[in-house]
């Protein structure tokens, strides 16, 4: 097996465990809270941060509020952007790889509970100060966010390298 093809084979492996991780614990998570706290109800009642039972029909921040199936079919063609991005650009770093894996993991864990419940169960619910608090997230959603942060500075690391960890498989 040649140098490139064991790296290639690594990569996928990776890509395929952080992937699978983030999606079985994102459903543990969303299946914990749905088992033992009732809908609106917050564990503790007060404080910063909380774990609150949230039913979320929309994208972030409730943008598209009951477009489920629009929301399947953007979900659907991130995905493949994802899988393309990954087989084309040949990102060519553990980092690269680690990125698009918790991207792909967290839009599958939301994707399963669109198609099986119809909404996102959400939980973690941070209240700033007084009644302000950030829109309720699950750990699929932090995945993503992670994920888009560290792609991010990859690519401009990438390019402030001269390009050279990114190719196109011809």
């Amino acid at each position: 097996m040649r140098k490139g093809d064991w790296q290639s084979r690594r990569r996928t492996g990776l890509f395929l465990l952080i992937a699978a991780s983030v999606i079985i614990i994102d459903q543990l998570t969303k299946l914990w809270i749905r088992s033992n706290l009732p809908l609106g109800a917050s564990l503790p009642e007060e404080g910063f941060f909380r774990l609150t039972h949230v039913q979320n029909t929309g994208a972030a921040f409730g943008l598209l509020a009951n477009q489920g199936f629009l929301l399947i079919i953007i979900t659907l063609v991130g995905l493949l952007v994802i899988i393309l991005l990954y087989r084309q650009l040949r990102l060519r770093t553990t980092l690269s790889t680690t990125a698009l894996a918790l991207i792909f993991g967290g839009a599958v864990g939301n994707l399963i509970d669109r198609l099986s419940l119809g909404y996102v169960t959400d939980f973690i619910d941070i209240r700033l100060w007084g009644d302000f608090h950030w829109q309720a997230f699950n750990l699929a959603d932090s995945s993503i966010t992670i994920g888009i942060f560290v792609l991010i500075f990859f690519l401009f690391w990438s390019l402030r390298k001269g390009g050279s960890y990114i190719r196109r498989v011809k």
